[in-house]
């Protein structure tokens, strides 16, 4: 693997799994401040947001879930999803304000299917 600031490749499985499983923050699609690039892109940022959002959101209100809550949860992937692909294939370029708006929605649909897993496993 080739290491985009330089011409020396790289052979760290590590980095090469993050960018597969964490994000693969590539600075087009990253937010900066200044001269600082944000650790992950910009749809991550977003999923992370709210991710954590819905998780400090649930430690206080107690939420049921049923079928329609995780019903809803599977639909409020599929924008993220779609941006992704169409984006991927050529479709289309999007931008970042896009996919941290799909980043949003889709991180709150993931905190719901996340704790709707454990909710049914342990209770």
């Amino acid at each position: 693997m080739k290491n985009k600031n330089s011409n020396v490749a790289t052979n760290n499985p590590v980095d090469s799994l993050s960018k597969v499983f964490i994000c693969h923050r590539l600075p087009e699609r990253t937010f900066k401040i200044g001269k600082w690039y944000f650790p992950v892109c910009s749809r991550c940022t977003g999923i992370y947001i709210s991710i954590f959002s819905y998780y400090f959101f649930v430690y206080f209100v107690y939420v049921e879930y049923d079928l329609i809550i995780i019903i809803t949860a599977f639909l409020m992937i599929i924008p993220a999803l779609l941006d992704g692909i169409t984006q991927f294939f050529g479709f289309r370029e999007s931008n970042n304000t896009l996919r941290f708006t799909t980043g949003l929605i889709a991180g709150i649909g993931l905190g719901i299917l996340f704790k709707a897993m454990k909710w049914i496993l342990f209770s």
